[in-house]
């Protein structure tokens, strides 16, 4: 089955999608409010010979004209993050104050870890978890270059997060009795990928899909559970299945206590309402309030993006 084809009612225009996925993706980066200021990394990047295009909807990413950021010096001493356009939705959506107790559940390799860090101003406490030990190597490489310092690392399967990281041995970890906000940026079919892992639709298959719909239920079930009464929790993926996305969040709405709460990306960053029906199954009403993105309206990759507040 042809992916596009799939999801061709759920798309605008599916010639606009077509072409969109067939572009490469832009090269983006985020500036690393622990080390710099946008004003100052924007000095850096002109005295680099580097160009690039301010994104109007953020302030602090740019588009490069090259495709290796690695190599400036801005980048190497930890004023710029390589950071996919649209995955910064999810940690704006988090929307965490300086000094609150935060779990990304599905952490490696960093992008949204250390964009939570630096929207807390590197207080408080971010647990950066992650099932993967060789991909934590890359977390904490990503941490250290962009000076994280309240960043703690777990080596978990999240589904069954033990709730206590710290292992009580610190007087602050007897004082945790929940975390404050959650992030379940979870694994899944990577559909929304496309423009970085042209074989993404090649080897798509509905048996896949239903494979990681469990496993992401079961991370968000946990990241609910272990989130204080009134927090939140954000849930997201980079990929367009239903079954993934509305559904998996409509299936914690029945089985946990919680409630999907309106949120909006900044001015000037498109986004289509989630869906109430697909395929003979009706989701809540609110699933409205969730967010999907499609590569051709904001000539980035393919996402959804949910956040819930936690009720009891």
């Amino acid at each position: 089955m042809d992916p596009i084809e799939r999801y061709a009612t759920l798309i605008d225009d599916v010639t606009a999608f077509r072409d969109a996925c067939a572009r490469p993706l832009p090269s983006v980066v985020r500036v690393n409010t622990i080390k710099s200021s946008v004003g100052r990394t924007q000095e850096a990047l002109n005295e680099a010979n580097i160009n690039y295009e301010p994104i109007g909807w953020h302030s602090g990413l740019f588009k490069l004209e090259t495709n290796r950021p690695g190599i400036s010096w801005p980048y190497f001493h930890g004023w710029l993050h390589g950071q996919e356009e649209v995955s910064v939705l999810p940690a704006l959506a988090v929307d965490p104050d300086p000094g609150e107790i935060v779990w990304d559940a599905c952490a490696a390799p960093g992008s949204k870890t250390t964009q939570l860090a630096a929207l807390m101003d590197d207080t408080g406490v971010v647990i950066g978890n992650d099932n993967n030990l060789g991909r934590l190597s890359a977390l904490r490489h990503n941490a250290e270059r962009l000076g994280v310092t309240n960043l703690v690392v777990t080596n978990q399967d999240a589904r069954n997060f033990s709730f206590n990281p710290f292992g009580g041995r610190t007087e602050r970890a007897n004082r945790i009795e929940a975390f404050d906000h959650a992030l379940v940026d979870a694994p899944c079919s990577c559909e929304g990928t496309i423009r970085k892992n042209p074989d993404a639709f090649e080897q798509w298959s509905r048996e896949h899909v239903m494979s990681v719909v469990a496993i992401q239920k079961d991370i968000l079930r946990r990241a609910v559970q272990a989130t204080r009464p009134g927090g939140t929790v954000v849930y997201s993926t980079c990929t367009f299945a239903p079954e993934e996305n509305e559904g998996v969040v409509n299936h914690v709405l029945e089985s946990e206590s919680c409630r999907v709460v309106q949120w909006n990306p900044p001015a000037g960053f498109k986004t289509i309402s989630g869906i109430t029906h697909w395929d003979n199954e009706s989701y809540d009403p609110s699933m409205e309030l969730t967010h999907r993105v499609y590569p051709h309206h904001n000539d980035t990759g393919g996402f959804f993006c949910a956040k819930l507040e936690v009720t009891s």
